[in-house]
């Protein structure tokens, strides 16, 4: 592992190794206490991809692993009909963009900063009480999914112990009003606001101020999906003014990341997806 003031060194960014806060520092120290206690990797079978080979260090041990959260299929789940499985074996909704955007971002991560990052991801089931061990969680189309009331209570309380969750690709009005409704299960009595420019996430390490609408791959052409058409940056902080659920809405960051390596899809959106999401990961470790 590397020495906990050597974690950050972002190329290109404005953090060097002297400003490395030591609230970085005290996290990673933690993350590696709780190995013992983490779910071994595990892979399923995906709506797009069966499957990718395993990489070399898939069961290495780092400081840092993409948490992808599965989660029961909502009433307008758009695949609703196509699979009829068991949403916690794979082949569901959460599945969309996996495992080619996790491991492209976490490829991503481990390039530009110093973060010890796995190169495969981790597929976390909030019932089975996991989640505690992972610092950063993503969910894809969150507009479509139909997390449980227990489910939500979970998320609440992993949040509140510190926990970060971003919430992707859900698109125009309807969706909204879906996810809207699920949070009310997590956080019935805390506002999901606009964040600010001048909000750390912004800055922690790209200046992010000029961000704009990343459509997934199947909708560039239009420019937006359903009747999304302007780009939000949304989120819910805790008592202390720490962003706990970073939301974008009206955007596919998850394609953008899936679809980093290919010439059809535009640079600019995988760019600034994966500056995006390097400036999450950061903030999430140190906040």
């Amino acid at each position: 592992m590397a020495p906990a003031n050597d974690i950050l060194g972002i190329e290109g960014g404005r953090i060097s190794l002297h400003q490395t806060p030591r609230r970085l520092t005290i996290s990673l120290i933690l993350i590696t206490a709780v190995y013992a206690f983490q779910l071994p990797f595990r892979q399923f079978p995906g709506v797009e991809y069966e499957g990718f080979a395993l990489t070399p260090d898939w069961q290495e041990k780092t400081e840092f692993a993409f948490a992808r959260l599965m989660f029961p299929p909502g009433e307008n789940d758009g695949y609703r009909g196509r699979f009829d499985g068991d949403w916690r074996k794979g082949l569901s909704l959460w599945t969309q963009d996996y495992p080619r955007a996790d491991r492209h971002f976490s490829q991503a991560l481990r390039r530009l900063t110093r973060i010890h990052v796995r190169s495969v991801e981790q597929p976390i089931n909030l019932d089975e009480g996991d989640v505690y061990n992972w610092p950063w969680l993503y969910a894809v189309q969150v507009g479509e999914w139909g997390i449980t009331p227990a489910q939500g209570k979970i998320l609440r309380d992993y949040l509140l112990r510190g926990g970060f969750f971003m919430a992707d690709d859900l698109h125009g009005d309807y969706e909204w009003q879906v996810f809207e409704k699920s949070m009310k299960l997590v956080f019935p009595d805390r506002p999901i606001v606009e964040i600010e420019d001048r909000d750390a996430i912004f800055h922690t390490v790209y200046d992010l101020d000029d961000r704009f609408q990343m459509p997934g791959a199947a909708h560039l052409r239009l420019g937006y999906k359903n009747d999304g058409k302007v780009p939000h940056w949304r989120g819910i902080y805790d008592d202390k003014g720490r962003i706990m659920i970073a939301i974008s809405y009206n955007s596919d960051i998850g394609d953008a990341w899936e679809y980093a390596d290919s010439i059809r899809y535009p640079e600019k959106f995988s760019g600034l997806a994966i500056r995006m999401g390097v400036n999450y990961v950061v903030y999430a470790m140190t906040h």
